[in-house]
């Protein structure tokens, strides 16, 4: 398994804001070939106001394949779009190989 976390830090004012937008995202990653699971993550403090959107993806190339996809294009467009004031810090995304899993 392959997951990505995109870690956002988020202003606590946008929470609400933030979560609706991938409440209310189109779902295009959800049909996408080795694509898993995707799970936004709020931080149980808010004066951390890090956000944590995970995808789990079956390998590192169907990932891949995904970035390079129409629909991932369509789901970043609204990237584009997201007020600046809403972060605190650069987006920051982290990838890992899982070497165990206690749901396999």
């Amino acid at each position: 398994m392959f997951v990505t976390m995109n870690r956002f830090t988020i202003d606590p004012k946008y929470w609400d804001d933030f979560e609706k937008r991938f409440r209310n995202r189109a779902g295009l990653i959800d049909r996408e070939p080795g694509f898993i699971r995707n799970t936004v993550l709020r931080p149980a403090e808010s004066t951390s106001g890090q956000h944590v959107v995970m995808t789990l993806w079956e390998s590192r190339d169907a990932f891949a394949a995904w970035t390079k996809s129409e629909s991932f294009r369509q789901a970043h467009a609204k990237a584009g779009q997201t007020p600046k004031e809403w972060f605190i810090a650069p987006t920051r995304l982290e990838a890992f190989e899982s070497v165990t899993d206690s749901a396999a």
